[in-house]
């Protein structure tokens, strides 16, 4: 890979880093799944993760369904590692800030900031996709975060 075609699929990856979390912040997450291969695994831990497209997009319909929440995910500090042309990691920092109901809301302390940790796939359509997506908590804070119940943990359950 040149440099040109690195800084290229490096700013591809970001960039899908940026409308997932963006999708998730500002449209409830809907259709986040078509970002995953389709046996795609996203784990925020602790128990099991949600594997495969379906289960994905039914946490964040049942997410959505619950009502109002404001959510903001912010990444940072990216890095990418790349295995080939078609594979690679990513890790950045994810500071997610968030509560039920609609803002303006009153404090400002981070939900988690926690590394994220992505393993992407470069299909034939050129398209990068997330074959697996974990999360390893670095701070909690004082913020409940979005607990999937046990009827999807059965696909994996989740937090966000």
């Amino acid at each position: 890979m040149t440099p040109a075609e690195r800084i290229h699929e490096v700013a591809m990856l970001r960039q899908n880093a940026i409308d997932y979390w963006y999708r998730v912040d500002h449209h409830g997450g809907a259709g986040v799944s078509e970002m995953f291969v389709a046996g795609g695994i996203f784990h925020a831990g602790p128990g099991d993760p949600l594997v495969g497209r379906e289960a994905i997009e039914a946490f964040y319909a049942w997410r959505k369904d619950r009502g109002a929440r404001t959510s903001r995910h912010i990444i940072t500090n990216f890095h990418v590692a790349f295995d080939g042309e078609r594979k690679a990691r990513t890790t950045c920092v994810m500071l997610l800030y968030g509560t039920d109901g609609t803002p303006p809301h009153r404090g400002t302390a981070a939900a988690m900031i926690a590394d994220m940790v992505d393993d992407c796939v470069k299909g034939e359509d050129g398209v990068w996709r997330y074959a697996r997506r974990d999360f390893v908590p670095l701070y909690l804070g004082e913020a409940e975060l979005t607990v999937a119940p046990e009827a999807l943990k059965g696909a994996g359950g989740v937090s966000s």
